[in-house]
């Protein structure tokens, strides 16, 4: 069994390992900064036990943050029939990148 975590970051789940280069929501640090993450479920590759945060395990996963980018542009197009009314506007949505240490 390889060694895994589920994290959470904005809200939203990953299972990571370490090593692993993921996105996730914008975080308020600077490139080349360590932030860490909180930990819900850790799987160890030793032993095998899975180790079950309830909420959160008391120690969390040490990530370095690598650059702050944005996402390609969503178009969003509103359109009415017969009253001549059409808008389009766009959303790009930030994210950082972030690379998973070891825990």
């Amino acid at each position: 069994m390889s060694k895994l975590a589920i994290i959470l970051s904005g809200g939203k789940q990953y299972k990571v390992k370490p090593g692993q280069i993921i996105k996730v929501e914008k975080l308020a640090s600077e490139p080349g900064t360590e932030v860490t993450l909180e930990t819900l479920l850790l799987a160890d590759e030793t032993s095998g036990e899975v180790q079950v945060g309830r909420p959160f395990l008391e120690n969390g996963v040490k990530a370095k943050v690598i650059e702050h980018s944005r996402a390609p542009k969503v178009r969003v197009v509103k359109y009415k029939n017969k009253t001549r009314y059409k808008k389009t506007t766009g959303h790009r949505q930030p994210f950082t990148k972030i690379e998973i240490a070891e825990w």
